[in-house]
């Protein structure tokens, strides 16, 4: 069966950076084909390549249906066939969820004016079918990161392309949006629909794909039916690495020393479509990795913004055994308190900055004694987070905004841990990042709780956050369900405290 889409020889260079060398990709309609490899292995850039956002070096060879093709631009990709979901949202807030997905080609009436009655029918029927009962006219600023998620995916399908580009598209989906997910995958492709799945879950490399092509360092390294893998293999091939050597053994380090203590916290105006979060209690100990589970809307993002003044609130929270009134993060941030938020795009990072700038934007007094920046100190301190950290990047002076997602987030991740917090917060800590990367960063989630800092660890993914905790609080529509301790946490207790 002739490829509906193939590069041939694709090539991309960036300054000092060279994105893809002589890359190949064939997709076919009517099935799932998986992209697999490290951040920086260049999956997003040959995406870009496909859909007109960059344009290839000279010398490769983009065809659809066996005629040569030179994409010039999104719109133009669009009418070739091919819609992409990026892991980065790109939702207009101000607007409702028809306006987002009709932008730029609302229905018209026959007099000119916008249709939104026809409009807004139209996205109701797309939204039935991925069983997301959200209301068309709902103002997008209201929703969760993973009602966006699955925004931005019924305005690709409404398209009606021949093939669909999904990044990480469960990354921000609850465990019921992230199973209807792959239930449309499937429907998708027994209408002859191609689909190309980026994901650094495994698991759903098996579950869902028919083909997978690995990339390295810019490179390809091998396409093969997926009944042809196993999931050693496909490791080794990602990171020239064996899998054995990907995860260590969790050892406790926590303490009887009180760190945090949290009483009766509610949330004040809670916003529409958002969890009524009340009566919260848990403490965190020094030298303790605390892990929160909840579906998506439950309350657990909500919570820590709450603490680190993000949010009004009432109710208790003490440190070191004395209660402290945080108003904004300011406050939190003198009380010894980071936190590594969940959005690194809107709320992590300035992406217009290079490395080191965002790098040193918790901390900047660090490198300014007498008020101005000792510019080489501050380089010399970021360069030691890039090697620890494994950051890939040409110089602590390339722009954020020309990495990877999960090189963005770990820059994140340093600037929080260079400023040496009592405590520290990660919501959703290696979301986007990929199989070697989410081992370096639970190692070191592990070494900083055994230098003694409290950890909190927010996570949609239960085998990440069963892998890396002392303790686990269970969160359901705004209350704590359940504390569950480590020696009695498994997949199954998790997961009926979160639903039951």
């Amino acid at each position: 069966m002739q490829p509906f889409l193939e590069m041939r020889d694709v090539s991309k260079t960036f300054p000092g950076v060279r994105a893809l060398d002589k890359v190949d990709l064939q997709v076919r309609l009517g099935e799932v084909h998986a992209l697999a490899g490290e951040n920086g292995a260049g999956k997003s850039t040959l995406m870009k390549i496909m859909t007109g956002v960059y344009k290839a070096d000279p010398g490769g060879t983009i065809l659809i249906e066996g005629k040569p093709v030179e994409i010039t631009d999104a719109v133009h990709a669009r009418s070739l066939g091919i819609s992409i979901i990026y892991q980065e949202l790109s939702m207009v807030e101000n607007l409702t969820v028809a306006e987002n997905i009709f932008l730029s080609r609302e229905p018209l009436r026959r007099s000119g004016f916008l249709d939104k009655e026809r409009m807004n029918r139209e996205a109701r029927a797309v939204l039935a079918t991925l069983d997301m009962a959200i209301a068309p006219t709902t103002p997008v600023a209201d929703l969760s990161i993973g009602q966006k998620q699955m925004i931005e995916i019924a305005k690709a399908i409404s398209y009606r392309s021949k093939i669909i580009i999904m990044d990480e598209p469960t990354a921000s989906l609850s465990h019921h949006e992230a199973v209807t997910l792959i239930g449309l995958i499937r429907a998708l492709r027994q209408q002859g629909i191609g689909i190309v799945y980026i994901t650094h879950r495994l698991d759903e490399i098996f579950e869902i794909a028919d083909r997978v092509t690995i990339l390295r360092d810019g490179s390809t390294v091998d396409s093969l039916p997926i009944a042809a893998v196993t999931r050693d293999i496909l490791v080794r091939k990602m990171v020239d690495r064996e899998l054995s050597q990907l995860y260590g053994i969790h050892s406790s380090s926590a303490t009887s020393q009180e760190l945090i203590r949290v009483s009766g916290l509610t949330l004040k105006e809670p916003r529409p479509h958002q969890a009524k979060v009340k009566d919260i209690d848990f403490t965190l100990h020094k030298g303790e990795v605390l892990g929160f589970f909840g579906l998506i809307g439950s309350g657990r993002t909500e919570i820590m913004e709450m603490i680190f003044g993000m949010r009004p609130s009432t109710g208790r929270i003490s440190i070191d055994g004395a209660d402290v009134a945080i108003k904004e993060p300011a406050d939190a941030i003198a009380l010894g308190i980071g936190f590594v938020t969940e959005d690194r795009k809107e709320q992590g990072l300035v992406l217009g900055m290079t490395v080191r700038e965002n790098f040193s934007l918790t901390h900047l007094e660090a490198y300014s004694p007498y008020f101005f920046v000792d510019r080489t100190r501050e380089t010399e301190r970021c360069r030691d987070f890039v090697t620890s950290l494994g950051i890939k990047t040409p110089s602590t002076e390339q722009r954020v905004n020309n990495l990877s997602g999960g090189n963005q987030q770990k820059i994140v991740i340093a600037k929080w841990v260079a400023r040496s917090p009592k405590i520290l917060i990660v919501d959703e800590p290696t979301r986007g990042i990929d199989i070697g990367a989410k081992a370096e960063v639970h190692a070191l989630l592990g070494r900083l709780a055994r230098d003694g800092m409290g950890v909190i660890v927010i996570s949609s993914d239960l085998p990440e956050v069963l892998a890396v905790s002392d303790r686990v609080v269970v969160i359901k529509d705004g209350r704590v369900s359940r504390v569950v301790e480590r020696a009695d946490a498994s997949q199954e207790s998790i997961m009926e405290a979160a639903t039951a």
